[in-house]
């Protein structure tokens, strides 16, 4: 039997272009807003064609100490060139980047979620601490 744990996948994402990479403080005060920004294709760019897109990026909070993580946000991508006229001939294509705003009360990890049409499932984590 597959379970998730078998299909997603991890790697340096200085190296490889699928991986969501998570960029926010090392350190924020407890209970005030602080931006996280969600990318792939940081280091090495994800092409983002119609045949070759991230469809979704999602950010989850896992406070120390907790069994479950809270999500944060889901972020879609869905314009990739698609026309009328034919693949890659749109107006119009996204990059897979969101930027959120939240606050957290406790030390955690926050973990990142993406998806490829061709190459699957993506995560990556960042821990967090509080001043």
């Amino acid at each position: 039997m597959t379970e998730f744990k078998d299909v997603i996948q991890k790697a340096d994402w200085k190296k490889e272009k699928h991986v969501p990479v998570i960029d926010c403080p090392d350190e924020v005060p407890a209970g005030q807003n602080f931006d996280v920004q969600v990318c792939v294709g940081k280091e090495v760019a994800h092409p983002n064609t119609t045949e070759h897109h991230i469809r979704w990026i999602s950010l989850y909070f896992k406070p120390e100490g907790a069994k479950f993580p809270f999500q944060v946000g889901r972020f879609d991508f869905t314009a990739h060139g698609e026309s009328a006229e034919g693949p890659n001939q749109g107006p119009v294509y996204t990059h897979p980047c969101a930027v959120t705003s939240l606050k957290i009360d406790k030390p955690g990890v926050l973990l990142a979620a993406s998806y490829c049409n061709i190459h699957g499932l993506w995560e990556s984590s960042r821990g967090i601490k509080i001043k």
